[in-house]
């Protein structure tokens, strides 16, 4: 729990874009692991499993509660800030994080997943693909989609995503 509960709860935030939601299903994971931990086949690894565990119980929350999107109230990148900058470096960087989080985040959730595993999470990009079921040419195409989004996003000037 203490190497991968952040990263766990950063993952359930990316799909459900709801802290205390978030919080549960990261618990649920944790609970869920350690229940089925002599299932563990080590064709991948522990992180691997446990991202596959976490991206799994996302999609059955999703699924179950008639769930609809939620405003972001607060930024994936809090614990960025960094003190050794400026007040003018650190608000300039938070709001420049604060854009892309909600860029990301806008983005459909087939390239939403893939740009935060690899950029955020520093999956290769054959973890994702055993992660998410899918082969490596369908994580690279997603890759290059959800870049392509988030730079027309960018150019636009908004965080539409469709």
């Amino acid at each position: 729990m203490k190497e991968y509960g952040q990263s766990v709860l950063w993952l359930a935030y990316s799909y459900v874009k709801d802290k205390n939601l978030a919080e549960e299903i990261t618990q649920d994971v944790f609970i869920s692991c350690y229940e089925k931990m002599d299932t563990f086949r080590e064709e991948s690894s522990i992180k691997t499993w446990i991202y596959r565990i976490a991206s799994n119980r996302c999609k059955d929350v999703m699924k179950s509660r008639a769930y609809k999107y939620k405003k972001l109230t607060q930024s994936l990148f809090d614990h960025y800030f960094s003190t050794d900058q400026t007040p003018e470096d650190s608000f300039i960087k938070k709001s420049d994080e604060n854009e892309l989080s909600l860029k990301v985040l806008a983005l459909p959730l087939k390239y939403r997943e893939v740009i935060y595993l690899y950029y955020f999470e520093d999956l290769k990009l054959d973890e994702i693909s055993i992660l998410l079921s899918i082969k490596t040419n369908t994580v690279k195409t997603r890759l290059h989609r959800g870049r392509d989004l988030l730079k027309k996003m960018y150019e636009r000037g908004g965080s539409h995503g469709r």
